[in-house]
């Protein structure tokens, strides 16, 4: 394998090419870094390797074997992990929304959960950066949370049939709503086209309209100076006896190579990032890595995302046109019975996704046979509305090692997960929501679908290394020149999407990198 840096100790190694490390290469590299990223995945070319094919595009999510239990084992692979340079943003939505202020203080606020040790504040001006640098389309004014707009790039025009029938379906309840921040250009930026509403986003966007590190930060971060390597697996972080990382060991077509660097940062999301801080367990640190405080792994989140689909007598067409494009955070922040709360989007769906989700929408009895049939003959005529839900976080939902190994000899990851009460209250709320919508646009609710989407935590951020792993900019209590950065850090999961948080919180990160690494602090 040819390799730039081969046999020297660069400045900075990055595991992972997605939401975060995407960010971090750019950032860190124009600072005039030495930068190597190693990404599990292969390198894509969105013209060639693309293809509007639901089933084909499977393959850009994680697709290796993870271990799952618990009372709600959860579905992994290509809802909830990308794999690949561009990670999760190749294949997401493009909902680009901010955390509120109230995610950021939930014990102090509502007596659940944990605060942040940081607020929104800390992060505001990285969320004005962020969305800026990838010209994010909007409402002119954003009704919810701290931020009120404007996006920097109008709002997409025209929405989905399905969209309007949720918009009337709010007005007519007194709900508000509007054309949902997105990730996808509403006009042209840079060297990219608008979006023409081929309705593909989550099977990887062609014509490059849709937002990812893939085309906007790697690019950039090669332009700098960096060095990026596909397919290549991360075993290991190697340390050195002073107690600091010395790089990484990973593995491209069976062979294990090493790069050493000054700085090591683990951007490999909230199942593999522990993986990584686990395996790489030596004499000095016989608990894992930066697990001092024994919460590697643990507090482990997703979002619930459950579907409501009703069926209309004229065509809605769930296929056209970008999946999402209208949203309420009306339920945002409820109180009373249930604490916390969810954002609703209209969301499209094609028909496998369809298929796969109504069939598992009947409890233990999975819906099959003549009634499939029938659903999917009707397919065209179903709208359908998604939650994105606060899950709390739990001790008790980890990422653990198990005896299994993969074909690196690495341990599979297993992850251990189910609901507590306020949860699933907080599903049920959603769920009725959603139904009442779909009602008052004038469908019949015929479908309620249990999902999830999102993973989060398992590596928490804190200012007490007893009880959490990073400090509020990644860096890990226990090592230094270690940090983390990228899901797996957040405290609690807010009830949004979370991509935006987790570039944000990459951008603060490089920012302190920069500041540190100049007064030889690092």
């Amino acid at each position: 394998m040819k390799r730039k840096y081969e046999g020297e100790t660069v400045d900075v190694v990055i595991v992972g090419a997605g939401a975060a490390g995407g960010v971090l290469a750019k950032e860190l590299s124009e600072a005039g870094m030495r930068v190597v990223v190693l990404e599990a995945g292969p390198w894509r070319d969105p013209q060639h390797d693309f293809a509007s094919d639901e089933l084909a595009m499977q393959q850009l999510g994680w697709q290796d074997t993870r271990i799952v239990d618990g009372a709600d084992p959860l579905q992994m692979g290509h809802n909830n992990c990308g794999k690949g340079v561009g990670g999760g943003t190749v294949h997401f939505t493009g909902v680009f929304l901010r955390f509120h202020e109230t995610d950021f203080n939930a014990k102090s606020l509502d007596g659940v959960g944990e605060d942040w040790p940081i607020g929104y504040a800390d992060l505001a001006p990285y969320y004005d950066k962020v969305e800026k640098e990838i010209a994010v389309s909007g409402p002119k004014h954003y009704p919810w949370g701290s931020f009120h707009g404007p996006y920097p790039y109008p709002e997409r025009d025209p929405i989905s049939l399905n969209a309007q029938l949720f918009a009337k379906g709010c007005e007519k309840l007194g709900i508000r709503w509007v054309v949902s921040p997105l990730a996808i250009l509403s006009a042209p930026f840079e060297d990219r086209p608008p979006c023409i509403n081929r309705g593909f986003c989550t099977q990887g966007c062609m014509p490059n309209a849709k937002f990812s590190t893939l085309i906007v930060h790697i690019p950039k971060a090669i332009q700098a100076g960096a060095e990026v390597l596909p397919d290549c697996m991360v075993t290991q972080v190697n340390m050195g006896k002073d107690g600091r990382a010395t790089g990484v060991t990973f593995v491209h077509n069976g062979t294990a190579y090493e790069q050493r660097a000054k700085l090591v940062i683990i951007s490999a999301y909230a199942v593999e990032t522990p993986r990584l801080l686990l395996n790489s367990a030596n004499a000095q640190f016989p608990n894992g890595l930066a697990n001092r405080s024994g919460w590697v792994g643990k507090a482990f989140m997703t979002h619930s995302s459950n579907d409501v689909y009703a069926r209309f007598d004229h065509d809605v067409r769930l296929y056209k046109g970008t999946p999402v494009l209208a949203t309420t955070q009306d339920f945002y922040h409820l109180s009373g019975e249930v604490a916390r709360g969810y954002t609703l989007h209209a969301h499209g769906v094609r028909p496998l996704s369809f298929a796969k989700g109504i069939s598992k929408s009947d409890g233990n009895r999975p819906v099959w046979g003549s009634k499939l049939h029938e659903a999917m003959l009707d397919y065209n005529a179903y709208a359908r509305i998604t939650m994105v839900g606060e899950v709390l976080p739990s001790p008790d939902n980890t990422v653990t090692l198990c005896d299994e190994k993969d074909l690196n000899g690495m341990p599979r990851a297993k992850v251990t997960f189910s609901y507590g009460d306020n949860d699933k209250l907080l599903i049920d709320h959603a769920v009725s929501t959603m139904k009442g919508i779909l009602q008052a646009a004038g469908g019949k609710p015929e479908f309620v679908v249990p999902d999830t989407a999102h993973l989060m935590g398992g590596c928490r951020m804190g200012s007490d290394p007893d009880s959490s792993v990073v400090n509020s900019y990644g860096q890990t209590h226990d090592i230094p020149n270690l940090f983390v950065c990228d899901a797996s850090i957040f405290v609690t999961s807010g009830a949004g999407n979370p991509t935006n948080t987790v570039m944000a919180l990459a951008s603060r990160t490089a920012d302190y990198i920069k500041k540190r690494a100049s007064r030889m602090e690092l």
